[in-house]
Protein backbone atom coordinates (compact mmCIF):
# COMPACT_ATOMS: atom_id res chain seq x y z
CA UNK A 1 0.00 0.00 0.00
CA UNK A 2 1.32 3.51 -1.02
CA UNK A 3 0.86 5.58 2.11
CA UNK A 4 2.34 8.85 0.86
CA UNK A 5 -1.15 10.09 -0.02
CA UNK A 6 -2.21 9.24 3.59
CA UNK A 7 -2.46 11.83 6.47
CA UNK A 8 -0.20 9.13 8.78
CA UNK A 9 2.93 8.44 7.55
CA UNK A 10 4.63 6.32 10.95
CA UNK A 11 3.37 4.34 13.99
CA UNK A 12 4.48 4.24 17.29
CA UNK A 13 4.79 1.76 19.78
CA UNK A 14 4.78 1.84 23.31
CA UNK A 15 6.97 -1.56 24.53
CA UNK A 16 5.72 -2.82 28.06
CA UNK A 17 2.14 -4.47 27.43
CA UNK A 18 2.25 -3.31 23.56
CA UNK A 19 5.35 -6.05 22.18
CA UNK A 20 5.92 -7.85 25.28
CA UNK A 21 3.38 -8.44 28.05
CA UNK A 22 6.24 -7.37 30.85
CA UNK A 23 4.27 -6.25 34.10
CA UNK A 24 4.32 -9.47 35.44
CA UNK A 25 8.00 -9.51 35.19
CA UNK A 26 8.65 -6.19 36.37
CA UNK A 27 6.17 -6.91 39.31
CA UNK A 28 8.55 -10.17 39.83
CA UNK A 29 11.88 -8.05 39.75
CA UNK A 30 10.95 -5.59 42.04
CA UNK A 31 9.74 -7.85 44.36
CA UNK A 32 12.73 -9.91 44.66
CA UNK A 33 15.20 -6.63 44.45
CA UNK A 34 13.29 -5.20 47.39
CA UNK A 35 12.56 -8.16 49.23
CA UNK A 36 16.49 -8.27 49.30
CA UNK A 37 17.03 -4.57 50.74
CA UNK A 38 14.29 -5.03 53.16
CA UNK A 39 11.48 -3.44 51.62
CA UNK A 40 7.87 -4.73 52.24
CA UNK A 41 6.72 -5.25 49.17
CA UNK A 42 2.47 -5.37 48.91
CA UNK A 43 0.49 -5.29 46.04
CA UNK A 44 -1.37 -2.00 47.12
CA UNK A 45 2.22 -0.26 46.78
CA UNK A 46 3.12 -1.89 43.30
CA UNK A 47 -0.04 -0.74 41.73
CA UNK A 48 1.17 2.82 43.10
CA UNK A 49 4.40 2.18 40.98
CA UNK A 50 2.54 0.86 37.91
CA UNK A 51 2.85 3.86 35.58
CA UNK A 52 5.97 5.23 36.77
CA UNK A 53 9.77 5.29 35.16
CA UNK A 54 12.07 2.53 36.63
CA UNK A 55 13.83 5.71 38.50
CA UNK A 56 11.02 6.70 39.79
CA UNK A 57 10.24 3.16 40.69
CA UNK A 58 13.60 2.77 42.26
CA UNK A 59 13.61 5.61 44.24
CA UNK A 60 9.82 5.05 45.52
CA UNK A 61 11.21 1.43 46.56
CA UNK A 62 14.99 2.84 48.15
CA UNK A 63 13.12 5.29 50.58
CA UNK A 64 11.50 2.47 51.68
CA UNK A 65 14.53 0.31 51.86
CA UNK A 66 16.40 -0.96 55.70
CA UNK A 67 19.38 -1.24 53.80
CA UNK A 68 21.85 1.67 53.16
CA UNK A 69 24.74 0.70 51.85
CA UNK A 70 23.75 0.62 48.33
CA UNK A 71 23.66 3.27 45.98
CA UNK A 72 20.09 4.64 44.07
CA UNK A 73 21.70 3.07 40.73
CA UNK A 74 22.90 0.02 42.09
CA UNK A 75 19.50 -0.83 42.68
CA UNK A 76 17.96 0.55 39.70
CA UNK A 77 20.86 -1.50 37.78
CA UNK A 78 19.73 -4.79 39.75
CA UNK A 79 16.30 -4.50 38.79
CA UNK A 80 16.54 -3.39 34.63
CA UNK A 81 19.47 -6.76 34.81
CA UNK A 82 16.85 -8.79 36.05
CA UNK A 83 14.05 -7.31 34.35
CA UNK A 84 16.38 -8.03 31.22
CA UNK A 85 16.84 -11.77 32.46
CA UNK A 86 13.52 -12.74 32.91
CA UNK A 87 12.49 -10.81 29.07
CA UNK A 88 15.14 -13.12 28.05
CA UNK A 89 14.00 -16.66 29.39
CA UNK A 90 10.21 -15.91 29.81
CA UNK A 91 7.42 -16.40 26.87
CA UNK A 92 6.45 -12.82 27.25
CA UNK A 93 5.81 -12.06 23.64
CA UNK A 94 2.50 -10.47 22.60
CA UNK A 95 0.36 -12.91 20.15
CA UNK A 96 0.53 -11.52 16.58
CA UNK A 97 2.66 -8.22 17.45
CA UNK A 98 5.67 -10.05 14.88
CA UNK A 99 3.54 -10.46 12.08
CA UNK A 100 1.67 -7.02 12.65
CA UNK A 101 5.05 -4.80 12.92
CA UNK A 102 6.65 -6.71 9.57
CA UNK A 103 2.78 -5.69 8.07
CA UNK A 104 3.04 -2.38 8.73
CA UNK A 105 6.77 -1.83 7.41
CA UNK A 106 5.27 -3.75 4.12
CA UNK A 107 3.12 -1.02 3.58
CA UNK A 108 5.21 1.38 3.80
CA UNK A 109 4.91 3.28 7.72
CA UNK A 110 7.81 4.48 9.40
CA UNK A 111 8.50 2.34 12.44
CA UNK A 112 9.07 3.80 15.88
CA UNK A 113 9.56 3.13 19.31
CA UNK A 114 8.47 5.25 22.78
CA UNK A 115 8.66 4.04 25.95
CA UNK A 116 9.38 4.77 29.52
CA UNK A 117 11.32 1.41 29.80
CA UNK A 118 15.22 2.10 30.72
CA UNK A 119 17.28 2.15 26.60
CA UNK A 120 19.16 -1.54 27.20
CA UNK A 121 16.37 -2.96 27.93
CA UNK A 122 14.99 -1.75 24.05
CA UNK A 123 17.44 -3.68 22.14
CA UNK A 124 16.83 -6.66 24.29
CA UNK A 125 13.32 -7.13 23.52
CA UNK A 126 13.88 -6.32 19.54
CA UNK A 127 16.51 -8.93 19.40
CA UNK A 128 14.12 -11.29 21.34
CA UNK A 129 10.74 -10.46 19.30
CA UNK A 130 12.65 -10.60 16.34
CA UNK A 131 12.35 -7.29 14.76
CA UNK A 132 15.22 -5.04 15.58
CA UNK A 133 15.62 -4.15 11.83
CA UNK A 134 12.18 -3.07 11.25
CA UNK A 135 11.95 -0.08 13.60
CA UNK A 136 13.41 3.33 12.53
CA UNK A 137 14.13 4.94 15.81
CA UNK A 138 13.66 3.95 19.51
CA UNK A 139 13.66 6.40 22.73
CA UNK A 140 13.62 5.76 26.26
CA UNK A 141 12.22 8.23 28.40
CA UNK A 142 15.43 8.04 30.87
CA UNK A 143 17.06 10.19 28.35
CA UNK A 144 14.21 13.12 29.00
CA UNK A 145 13.24 15.32 31.88
CA UNK A 146 9.73 13.47 32.58
CA UNK A 147 8.67 10.40 31.79
CA UNK A 148 5.10 9.73 30.17
CA UNK A 149 2.40 11.24 30.47
CA UNK A 150 4.56 13.89 29.40
CA UNK A 151 5.09 13.96 25.49
CA UNK A 152 8.62 14.42 25.47
CA UNK A 153 9.32 10.59 24.62
CA UNK A 154 6.95 10.89 21.69
CA UNK A 155 8.22 14.32 20.05
CA UNK A 156 11.83 12.88 20.42
CA UNK A 157 10.93 9.87 18.58
CA UNK A 158 8.64 11.85 15.71
CA UNK A 159 12.03 13.77 15.73
CA UNK A 160 14.68 10.66 15.51
CA UNK A 161 11.45 9.66 12.21
CA UNK A 162 11.35 13.00 10.88
CA UNK A 163 7.87 12.81 10.68
CA UNK A 164 5.67 15.51 12.07
CA UNK A 165 3.53 14.22 15.19
CA UNK A 166 0.31 14.92 13.69
CA UNK A 167 1.42 12.59 10.78
CA UNK A 168 2.51 9.64 13.48
CA UNK A 169 -0.13 7.39 15.39
CA UNK A 170 0.55 5.62 18.77
CA UNK A 171 -0.40 2.47 20.06
CA UNK A 172 -0.78 2.60 23.78
CA UNK A 173 -2.10 0.22 26.21
CA UNK A 174 -1.90 2.35 29.56
CA UNK A 175 -4.07 5.76 29.91
CA UNK A 176 -0.99 7.26 30.63
CA UNK A 177 0.55 6.22 27.74
CA UNK A 178 -2.21 7.75 25.63
CA UNK A 179 -1.99 10.86 27.31
CA UNK A 180 1.21 11.54 26.39
CA UNK A 181 0.81 10.65 22.53
CA UNK A 182 -1.88 12.53 22.73
CA UNK A 183 -0.05 16.20 23.96
CA UNK A 184 2.44 15.67 21.59
CA UNK A 185 -0.02 15.72 19.32
CA UNK A 186 -0.90 12.03 17.69
CA UNK A 187 -3.90 9.84 16.97
CA UNK A 188 -4.22 7.00 19.21
CA UNK A 189 -4.50 3.36 19.44
CA UNK A 190 -5.52 1.73 22.36
CA UNK A 191 -4.28 -1.52 22.67
CA UNK A 192 -6.18 -3.66 25.23
CA UNK A 193 -5.17 -7.07 25.13
CA UNK A 194 -8.79 -8.30 26.53
CA UNK A 195 -7.66 -5.99 29.56
CA UNK A 196 -11.11 -4.21 30.45
CA UNK A 197 -9.46 -2.02 33.16
CA UNK A 198 -8.29 0.65 30.80
CA UNK A 199 -9.63 3.98 30.39
CA UNK A 200 -9.86 4.69 26.85
CA UNK A 201 -11.92 7.56 27.01
CA UNK A 202 -9.13 9.31 25.01
CA UNK A 203 -8.37 6.80 21.93
CA UNK A 204 -9.27 7.29 19.02
CA UNK A 205 -9.64 3.47 18.14
CA UNK A 206 -9.57 1.03 20.50
CA UNK A 207 -7.95 -2.88 18.99
CA UNK A 208 -8.07 -5.93 21.18
CA UNK A 209 -5.48 -8.22 19.24
CA UNK A 210 -3.00 -7.88 16.83
CA UNK A 211 -3.82 -11.06 14.79
CA UNK A 212 -7.23 -10.00 13.17
CA UNK A 213 -6.60 -6.65 12.35
CA UNK A 214 -8.76 -6.12 8.57
CA UNK A 215 -9.45 -2.61 9.39
CA UNK A 216 -5.83 -1.15 9.86
CA UNK A 217 -5.48 0.58 6.81
CA UNK A 218 -8.88 2.33 7.16
CA UNK A 219 -8.02 3.34 10.80
CA UNK A 220 -4.21 4.74 9.83
CA UNK A 221 -5.58 6.73 6.78
CA UNK A 222 -8.42 8.25 8.27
Amino acid sequence: MDVTNLKQKAVIFDMDGVLVDSEPLWQKAEFEIFSSLGVQVTEELTLITKTMTTKEVTEFWRSRSTVKDISFQQAEELVISRVIELIENENCEIDGIENFVKLIKDQGYKIGLATNSPYRIIPVVLKKLKLTQYFDAISSSDSELNGKPDPSVYLTTSGKLEVDPEHCVAIEDSYSGMLAAKRAGMKVIAFTNGNKDTDLSIANYVINNFEHIDQWPAIVGN
